[in-house]
Formats: structure tokens, C-alpha cells, sequence
């Protein structure tokens, strides 16, 4: 019997990871899978450890770069995974609830804290991953558990236990599955929590370049400075390799006009590091998790 025989949720094989990311970049995953509960998740968790097979865990494909020559073993996308629950001021969502469905939850529910999280793209497990955040707030700041598959068992992690950090998290270590988060929020008025989200999102839509394929920002802010700062300071607005190009937009989104490549992004990520650190001295690192190298 092979792995395919023993996956018991909807899969494909040979699948473009292009069609799955939001960069629209990507090689051949061999096994695309969609568990749509815990339960078959941690099932094919342990299917991929027993038999030595690697397995990568994606939320919606939105904040990483694949290579173009695909990613070998199990890919799993998580976003059937969307269950939501609401007890009281706090929220319990599955790792695959997007952020979008998360925050209108919040909003309709009259439930304060996650207005800044409105427009960011992905899923609940990726913002507990990296501990996505915008506007001077993170996810660090509402989370109040998550429950996670490790070492064999069902765990559940307090805030503190996650050591959340800038765009870090305790899940970061590997050989772990966010399960479900629990969002500890403050009650509030569902008029002015929908206002401030439409306003945060206006000026996301003004101000970035959400039109056109990318990953969002591309690097991480440096301490004491901001990415695209230093990028447009470096004169590299709107420079290309290929299809890749510095957003003209936003000088720390990287986006695709068409027909880049893996290969194209990389090679304009080491320009703007080489660039960046020639005039200021500052090494940028790459926020988007890198697939498949």
C-alpha cells in the first residue's frame, strides 16, 4: 500500500503550487491535501512521520515563496479547517479560519481586538505562526491559547507558553501543528468596530498594492526602521527582474506582474539585501517563508 492508498481526505498529486499561493509562483507539490478536520489533520501527520515522508503545513498560501521546482512529499492546506465558536468574549477558531471571516466574526459578535488583523491575508494558523500583525498590533496581543499537535498528543499553550516575538512564535521550532486558537477579546460596539475596519482597510487599499499577485510585505522591519523605507531610500522603486518587481506602490511588497518566477524573486531579494546593506548597513530579512529551496 502506498500513502496515497491510506490519505483519507480529498488530495491531488502533481499539483502547481502556482494555483495555491498568492504570489502565484510554484512547482509541482507530489501530494496536495485538504483535511477538513482535526482529526484527519493529525492522521496524516503521523501517516507522513511513520512512513519518513515530509510534510509541510500551509494555511491559504499567502505569505510564502515556493520553488520552482515544487515541494517534494505532503503538502497540506489547512483552510477547510474553519470552524468558528463564540463563548462569551472570547472566539475559538480552527487554524484554518481565515483572517477576513475571523475579524467579521469578531465585529458582528460586538467583540473589540482584532480590528488591525481585518485586511491581513491567511489564516489563523499562520498568524499564530508568525505572529502576523499591522499597525503597531499582533496577534501576541489577543491570543489567549492555542492548541497544538505535538509530540504525539493534543497540547494547549498559554500566551506566555508560545514566546511570541516579532513575527516568531513557539511553532516555529518545527515538528508541530496549530490546531485552534482562542482569542480573548473586549466587548465593544459593532458600528465602530465595522468603521475602523473599513477604514484600516481603505487605507490598505490605498496605500498597497493588493491588486497584483504578491505575498504581501516581503521583509521584516528592521529595528528602528521600516523595510520599504529603506528600500525606496536605496532608489530601488520599481526595479525587475524578470516579472518580479519592487512595487512601485509600496517599496516592501515584492510583486509578480505576470510571468515571474521563483528564481526571479530570489534574485531581486538579494539585490534589495545587497543594495540596502551597502547604503545603510541594515541586513533585511525576508518576512515570506521560502518553500521548497
Amino acid at each position: 500500500m502506498t500513502i496515497i492508498d491510506a490519505i483519507t481526505t480529498d488530495y491531488l498529486t502533481d499539483e502547481p503550487m502556482s494555483r495555491h499561493t498568492s504570489f502565484k509562483i510554484g512547482g509541482k507539490a507530489d501530494i496536495l491535501a485538504f483535511p477538513s478536520n482535526t482529526d484527519t489533520l493529525v492522521k496524516l501527520y503521523k501517516l507522513c512521520q511513520e512512513n519518513g515522508i515530509p510534510i509541510t503545513i500551509l494555511g491559504d498560501g499567502t505569505n510564502v515563496l515556493v520553488s520552482d521546482d515544487g515541494i517534494r512529499g505532503v503538502v497540506v492546506f489547512t483552510n477547510k479547517m474553519n470552524e468558528i465558536t463564540i463563548r462569551g468574549n472570547k472566539i475559538h477558531a480552527q487554524s484554518g479560519v481565515r483572517l477576513s471571516a475571523l475579524t467579521q466574526a469578531a465585529c458582528e459578535a460586538g467583540l473589540d481586538g482584532l480590528v488591525f488583523a481585518s485586511g491581513i491575508p491567511g489564516t489563523v494558523g499562520g498568524a499564530i505562526y508568525m505572529n502576523a500583525g499591522a499597525y503597531d498590533h499582533d496577534i501576541s496581543e489577543v491570543c489567549e491559547a492555542v492548541t497544538l499537535f505535538e509530540q504525539d498528543k493534543i497540547v494547549t499553550k498559554t500566551n506566555a507558553e508560545m514566546l511570541f516575538g516579532y513575527r516568531k512564535s513557539y511553532t516555529q521550532k518545527g515538528d508541530v501543528i496549530i490546531l485552534e486558537a482562542v482569542f480573548d477579546l473586549a466587548h465593544g460596539d459593532t458600528e465602530k468596530i465595522r468603521q475602523e475596519m473599513h477604514e484600516l482597510n481603505q487605507k490598505r487599499e490605498e496605500s498597497q498594492p493588493l491588486e497584483v499577485y504578491s505575498a504581501g510585505s516581503f521583509f521584516k522591519r528592521p529595528e528602528g526602521n521600516y523595510a520599504g523605507k529603506l528600500i525606496r531610500e536605496s532608489g530601488l522603486k520599481g526595479y525587475s527582474v524578470g516579472d518580479a518587481q519592487i512595487s512601485e506602490k509600496h517599496a516592501g511588497f515584492v510583486i509578480n506582474k505576470g510571468n515571474a518566477t521563483a528564481k526571479d524573486i530570489l534574485s531581486l531579494m538579494r539585490h534589495v539585501q545587497k543594495t540596502v546593506y551597502e547604503r545603510f548597513g541594515v541586513h533585511l530579512e525576508p518576512e515570506v517563508r521560502l518553500l521548497g529551496f
